[in-house]
């Protein structure tokens, strides 16, 4: 029987008393941190999203309802509106954080950590997209899926199956249901683990390489063309951050940048309509109107 007490031990829940906001669909892993994060003490609140997106899903959140009432969590209902169409997945995932706190935890586990990682990879992601998440909003990271399940089942709750976990329209379920399962084979052993031991190792770099980024100022030409290049990259990704609506900018977007600042180029336009220009070995965001159509 799977205890709640042997799973907390790999936990990183905050202290006790400390009021949180979880994200609970319903399904098991979110099950789970409902159950395991009032274990660890917190004053939890828990909060079902439903997206609209398939017949009887508002039923789900009486599911969530019902635990937090065993558990002793407060709940909230949100319901959000998501049209059809292209990029649904992260349409959905958007509107989901967009009615959660920026704090809020979530119940993703080591083999959710496994296909963030390859689905980084996959889009060419660099060592900040290969160390996968972190652990501040994600305290499950160090269990696996099949133990939150086991969870579940040792204490009578039975989780909502979401039918579309399934479907091979979604990358992520391809990468769950036919990539790892593959490496699985080909290794002979079980990857996700391994997957998400080298995506925790990346992070120590990236953090470190991100802490010395710190102190190179990305609107001084002078000291970005003169530091090495993974810290004048980072320095430059950082700034641009705020002036792209919150995006990180692309690695073409910060090569060009990178050109400004070491005087190859001066001046080069960004995506979401902004321009970098130097002057004085000084580099400033200029806001460009968008085109029109001719």
């Amino acid at each position: 029987m799977t205890e709640p007490a042997d799973l907390l031990q790999r936990c990183t829940f905050p202290p006790a008393h400390t009021s949180v906001t979880c994200a609970v669909s319903g399904g098991a892993d979110s099950l789970a941190l409902l159950v395991l994060a009032t274990r660890a003490g917190c004053a939890v609140t828990a909060v079902h999203v439903d997206h609209g997106v398939r017949e009887g899903s508002e039923r789900e959140a009486d599911v969530v309802a019902a635990a937090a009432d065993r558990f002793g969590a407060r709940f909230r209902a949100e319901r959000v509106s998501v049209a059809p169409g292209a990029n649904l997945e992260a349409r959905l995932r958007a509107a989901r954080y967009g009615v959660l706190p920026d704090d809020a935890l979530t119940g993703h586990t080591a083999d959710d950590q496994a296909e963030t990682v390859l689905l980084n990879l996959v889009r060419g992601a660099g060592s900040t997209g290969l160390a996968g998440m972190r652990s501040a909003n994600h305290p499950l990271l160090a269990l696996r899926r099949f133990e939150t399940v086991a969870l579940c089942a040792s204490l009578g709750l039975e989780p909502v199956v979401d039918p579309s976990n399934s479907s091979s329209a979604y990358r992520r379920n391809r990468v769950r249901h036919e990539l790892l399962p593959l490496a699985d084979s080909i290794a002979e052993r079980d990857v996700a683990t391994l997957i998400a031991r080298t995506a925790s190792l990346l992070r120590e770099d990236d953090d470190l390489l991100e802490t010395l980024s710190l102190d190179i100022d990305p609107t001084d030409a002078r000291a970005v063309s003169g530091a090495p290049r993974p810290l004048a990259m980072r320095a430059i990704r950082r700034w641009l951050v705020p002036h792209l609506c919150g995006y990180p900018p692309d690695l073409d977007a910060v090569e060009r940048v990178l050109d400004v600042a070491c005087g190859r180029a001066t001046a080069c336009e960004v995506s979401g309509g902004v321009t970098i220009r130097r002057s004085a070995q000084q580099l400033a965001v200029l806001a460009t109107p968008p085109r029109t159509a001719r």
